[in-house]
């Protein structure tokens, strides 16, 4: 009978194979690379807190804001990707439904959420923008939204199409604003790059560069993506098959995220609720699958390699590490909702956002908004126009049971309503310096409102 724990010449194969390709010392696992260690911005090193660690000059940081491609999760929203960088610069990369709120949540304020870049025009990819679109300007971002995307096979395929059409669908948004300091916010500045141009730059600014490449994925235009900033690199790739492009753009960069999707159609299949076919035709037609996943990887040799945009079902984890195994040994982790990596050049820390479950959205300093929004200089105030002549008939606002009827007589304010046709509005109050309209863009109550319980 042979002793189980002595180990046998099979054993001794298997122990054999079992190494730690950074030759790490003993006790140090056999893929963790010892330059997992916390980075100097690092405050808390099982968390990190929103707004209470400061990224440091020669830093990179990393959030997924989403990483779910198909079915809306409670705990997965739609792909989204975060960089922040030591120099002050933040982008996006894809923009999926149910992100904003991960975004929000971690504090960052809507002006601030600008820079977008786009691999692709599937909807899993953008539809958080016309949420954050009709929004932003109500939250102080007064200058068009900054999107960057592919163009298409068509122009009516490319981004520029979409967003045209988006501002379209959210003509009964903007229109109200129009006349409005604000109304600039509800303009969209697109930057459409040649798709065909593979290692092209669409952008270069403030030592910050962006690659992009074509990606097999469904219709003409997919792309990935290189960021380059202070000898530091990421890579998201998207949605698409493995492909000889993604193996040289993104070869030797830190971080490289790619999307997966578990070659188990049968059980796929059943988990979807529909039939192995659709799942195969999906899988074979559009994504990466978890062994291709370590194929890219093992070519690429980054820093550390992730998987997103993927069903990140707990049973189904050791099936998608053991497909990355089959290629990669190297350092790997999971980018799913509120993962948090911070990069140097000589570590790198994992860590998962505390967020609470309802937040509110921050607010840009004052020096923020006078830098970007009004180029350094306060206008003068600014003449406006009531926007609500064009928008609508007196008749039903003549309807409107007036304030002070329902508001108790104590808490009557001056009303921001009725507006003259024309009044000039402070540009203090636009950056959060006047708690109150100005007295000449308002009218003073007629009569006090309704004795509140306590004064009868």
């Amino acid at each position: 009978m042979t002793d189980p724990v002595t180990p046998t010449t099979d054993d001794d194969a298997i122990f054999a194979e079992s190494h730690n390709p950074y030759g790490s010392p003993p006790g140090s696992g056999i893929t963790m690379p010892p330059y997992y260690q916390p980075t100097p911005s690092v405050k808390n090193k099982t968390n990190y807190f929103p707004q209470s660690e400061p990224l440091g000059p020669d830093e990179m940081r990393i959030i997924f804001m989403g990483s779910q491609p198909w079915p809306p999760r409670q705990s997965q929203a739609g792909t989204c990707i975060m960089v922040e960088l030591g120099n002050g610069k933040r982008f996006f990369f894809d923009f999926g439904p149910g992100c904003l709120r991960n975004i929000i949540a971690n504090q960052v304020p809507v002006p601030e959420i600008n820079d977008i870049f786009l691999t692709h025009l599937h909807l899993d990819h953008y539809a958080d923008i016309p949420y954050l679109w009709q929004f932003a300007p109500f939250n102080g971002r007064w200058k068009p939204l900054r999107i960057i995307g592919p163009s298409g096979r068509t122009p009516e395929l490319g981004t520029a199409a979409m967003a045209e059409h988006m501002q379209q669908m959210g003509l009964w948004t903007s229109i109200q604003a129009a006349g409005m300091p604000l109304a600039d916010g509800y303009k969209i500045d697109v930057t459409e790059f040649d798709y065909h141009d593979d290692g092209g730059v669409c952008y270069d600014a403030d030592g910050v560069k962006v690659t992009h490449w074509r990606r097999s994925h469904a219709v003409d235009g997919a792309s990935a993506y290189r960021l380059d900033w202070n000898g530091l690199s990421f890579v998201w790739t998207g949605d698409g098959k493995p492909d000889k492009l993604t193996a040289k753009y993104a070869e030797g960069c830190d971080v490289f995220v790619t999307e997966m999707a578990v070659d188990n159609v049968a059980l796929w299949a059943l988990k979807q609720g529909v039939s192995p076919f659709i799942g195969a035709f999906t899988l074979d037609n559009f994504h990466t699958s978890h062994y291709a996943a370590g194929y890219l990887a093992h070519l690429i040799q980054p820093r550390l390699a992730m998987a997103t945009h993927l069903s990140y079902d707990r049973e189904m984890i050791g099936e998608m590490i053991a497909g990355v195994r089959t290629h990669y040994q190297g350092m790997f982790a999971f980018g799913i909702d509120h993962t948090v990596v911070n990069v140097t050049k000589d570590k790198l820390w994992i860590r998962e956002a505390a967020l609470p479950e309802t937040t509110n959205t921050a607010r840009a300093t004052p020096e923020w908004l006078l830098a970007n929004e009004f180029d350094g200089k306060m206008p003068d105030d600014v003449e406006v126009k009531n926007p609500f002549i064009a928008n609508q008939e007196q008749s039903v606002r003549d309807l409107e049971f007036p304030p002070e009827v329902y508001t108790p007589a104590d808490q009557v304010r001056r009303w921001a309503h009725p507006l003259p046709p024309e009044f000039k509005m402070q540009t203090s109050m636009m950056v959060g310096g006047a708690p109150n309209p100005p007295a000449d863009a308002v009218k003073t109550p007629a009569k006090p409102g309704p004795p509140t319980p306590a004064q009868k």
